[in-house]
């Protein structure tokens, strides 16, 4: 296992093998990361515990870190603040190491990553092709090796078209879900601080540090008490008609199909919904007064006429301090009627999959037309913030010689789903939850998987956690229901050990689920084996008097296995 030293010492190598000066607009020096990681080290000796011990940061440069200037890529617009953003503090204080500050299509606008007076940021994997923006820097730091995280802010898909450019990981969660306390804004309700990764596990190890309200930033959410905390089974997964699919060549087409066909080998079910909506709303982003938005950040600034602004950014951004209140007033009307018809058209899906981006601009298309070339990638990405859903993007193969990536979609607070549904396109297993909050349950009959109640806990999306026993303390009976059921009672003497199922359920599940519990079953403590205390089915033991024993078979999948044979 490499120490934090031979973390920092490694990427300070690939940083120079690489040559990519334009990625960074402030890179430390080695020897400041070095001190650092020999501190981490005797932090680890002494037994503190650091999940993150080593883990290299790359930082765009409008999210602060103390001690370093935050520029948003405009040298006038430069201060260096004497504290650390939230998110970044998060990691930080989990052992993490800020290597530096990337560099950023000015202001966090534009999708292609060369709108920077620092230079324009080459694609890793072909330097004659954009890196996508606006978090450029950051997502070529992760795909070149160097950074193990790469944190961007995402608008308009700034978390996302870089990575399907790049073939990583792109995770933008709900907005709000992680602060953006210190976070230089671009259009401040729709802004998200999101994260890079070569895969998921460690976006989502990132996020779950990251993730929680904080006082300093009003914009910042927690998660509720009905979240969902992973797919139905089978997952139902919406995507786009043919017509929706329009943008796309012919080979990114056959990639996007190819994704579909993972998810139904994994068991989704997939059906075509009809996208034109959101499509329509992702124009309000900058088509329609909500680019006021941008204005209120930082248009005064940029109408002053710094020396350093970048012509394509403020003819965006200052143009757009004329816009009258009541336009303004009527785009965030029709933006409400946009997020109805999404959680209409998203009812009963875990999520709807599209292409992350549409081709793969050059630096010499980008120049010929950087608005045009900037539009067409987020056709797929502007709407998201817009009607706050949640996104991950993953790799999904090549199409015509470039990486191609699909995003999985659906509303806010949905991450876990979303991410759940990723790692199946990945291939990799969903780990542990990014959510803390819930329940766990321990079921015994016929909300066991695979039983005729299971939809009962998948639904809701609680969230499977293991197969287990309890304690030797419990007696099972079969109670005379429709359908079957066991009866599980707590018993002085006599019990043994029964299998049972543990599920994480969210609270509001829980207690919807208690709510509608038929006689005779109850909610209450079961002592599992290893001697957890989980809440669990039980029944009234008058309803167990003269019901049929079943407890030498130790648990129900075994009784219902008996009575076949």
């Amino acid at each position: 296992m490499p120490t934090p030293t031979d973390r920092v010492r490694s990427a300070y190598q690939r940083i120079a093998e690489a040559d990519r000066p334009e990625v960074w607009i402030h890179l430390r020096p080695e020897q400041e990361l070095a001190v650092e990681a020999k501190a981490l080290e005797e932090r680890l000796a002494a037994g503190e515990h650091l999940p993150l011990a080593g883990t290299l940061v790359a930082v765009k440069d409008n999210v602060d870190v103390a001690g370093l200037p935050t520029t948003a890529a405009c040298r006038e617009f430069a201060r260096t603040p004497g504290t650390t953003a939230t998110a970044v503090r998060r990691l930080v204080d989990e052992g993490a190491l800020v290597l530096g500050k990337t560099n950023l299509d000015q202001f966090a606008t534009g999708l292609v990553g060369t709108r920077s007076p620092y230079g324009a940021v080459r694609n890793a994997l072909d330097p004659e092709r954009v890196s996508g923006g606006s978090s450029a820097g950051s997502a070529v730091a992760v795909a070149l090796g160097i950074a193990d995280i790469g944190i961007g802010t995402d608008t308009a898909g700034s978390g996302r078209v870089p990575a399907a450019l790049h073939g990583i990981v792109g995770l933008k969660p709900t907005v709000g879900l992680v602060p953006a306390t210190g976070v230089v804004p671009a259009a401040r309700p729709y802004d998200c601080v999101t994260v890079f990764a070569q895969d998921l596990a460690t976006a989502r190890r990132a996020l779950t540090t990251m993730a929680g309200p904080d006082s300093g930033d009003a914009f910042s959410r927690d998660w509720p008490a009905d979240v969902r905390l992973g797919p139905r089974f089978p997952a139902r997964v919406a995507v786009p008609t043919e017509a929706g699919l329009e943008p796309l060549g012919e080979a990114e087409r056959a990639a996007f199909r190819a994704a579909a066909d993972t998810l139904r080998a994994a068991g989704a079910g997939t059906t075509e919904v009809d996208v034109a909506p959101l499509l329509e709303a992702a124009r309000l982003l900058y088509d329609g007064a909500l680019v006021a938005e941008r204005y209120a950040a930082v248009g005064e600034f940029l109408a002053s006429g710094p020396d350093s602004a970048d012509p394509t950014v403020s003819g965006i951004i200052v143009p757009a301090g004329r816009i009258p209140a009541h336009e303004l007033a009527a785009d965030q009307h029709r933006l409400v009627e946009y997020r109805a018809a999404a959680r209409e058209m998203l009812s009963g899906f875990d999520a709807l999959m599209l292409p992350t981006t549409v081709g793969h601009p050059t630096l010499a298309e980008v120049a010929a037309d950087p608005v045009g070339e900037n539009s067409r990638l987020g056709t797929y990405t502007n709407f998201v913030n817009l009607l706050d859903m949640a996104a991950v993007a993953v790799p999904a193969g090549e199409a015509d010689g470039h990486t191609f990536g699909v995003s999985l979609i659906a509303g806010a607070f949905e991450d876990q789903v979303l991410l759940d549904l990723a790692a199946t396109l990945a291939g990799e297993d969903p780990g542990e939850a990014v959510s803390d909050q819930g329940v766990e349950l321990a079921v015994f009959g016929a909300h066991l998987r695979g039983q005729p109640l299971n939809h009962q806990l998948t639904d809701p999306g609680a969230r499977f956690v293991e197969a287990t026993e309890t304690s030797a303390d419990y007696r099972m009976v079969a109670l005379p229901t429709t359908p079957p059921k066991p009866g599980v009672l707590r018993v002085r003497d006599g019990g043994r050990p029964l299998r049972c199922e543990v599920w994480r359920i969210s609270r509001a599940a829980l207690g919807t689920f208690l709510a509608h519990l038929p006689a005779p079953m109850s909610l209450g403590s079961v002592t599992l084996a290893d001697g957890r205390s989980v809440v669990g089915f039980g029944c009234d033991g008058s309803a167990a008097e003269g019901a049929d024993d079943i407890t030498e078979h130790g648990g129900w999948a075994a009784y219902l296995e008996s009575r076949r044979d």
